[in-house]
């Protein structure tokens, strides 16, 4: 018989900058406990900084619009997925050494084993990013 996997977490918040701290406690949060110590604060940064990228870059600023979240363990991986009403692609930038921003997408290449971009089958766009984790034995 196959092993039954977890269900996904799953969330919405309004795509305003206060969401970023409820989705860093939601993730952190849905973390099994001997996960937490090894993945909690590289997902938290992770968390913050896509979820900031979509609200910044991939909503129109109108209350209405919202920004999802799904995590899910596969493959010895924790998957975030960060999705937003948008439809530009991100891509990684190589800012100067006086440019006050730009950095995220390279913090989240240093930080993830594999991170993508992805359209949205209806609307939108999402950015996947996986972080490894090594099971208890």
């Amino acid at each position: 018989m196959p092993e039954i996997p977890l269900v996904p977490a799953h969330w919405r918040f309004p795509a305003h900058p206060a969401s970023v701290r409820r989705a860093r406690q939601a993730v952190a949060g849905s973390l099994p406990d001997v996960l937490r110590a090894q993945l909690g604060d590289d997902l938290g940064l992770l968390t913050s900084e896509l979820l900031t990228n979509a609200i910044r870059h991939g909503t129109c600023g109108e209350d209405g619009d919202l920004v999802e979240l799904v995590l899910w363990p596969a493959d010895g991986h924790y998957w975030l997925a960060v999705s937003d009403p948008g439809t530009g692609k991100p891509e990684l930038a190589r800012p100067g050494a006086d440019s006050e921003s730009g950095r995220g997408l390279i913090l989240v290449e240093g930080l993830t084993t594999a991170w993508t971009v992805r359209p949205r089958p209806t609307r939108g766009t999402s950015v996947i990013a996986g972080l490894s984790f090594h099971r208890g034995d």
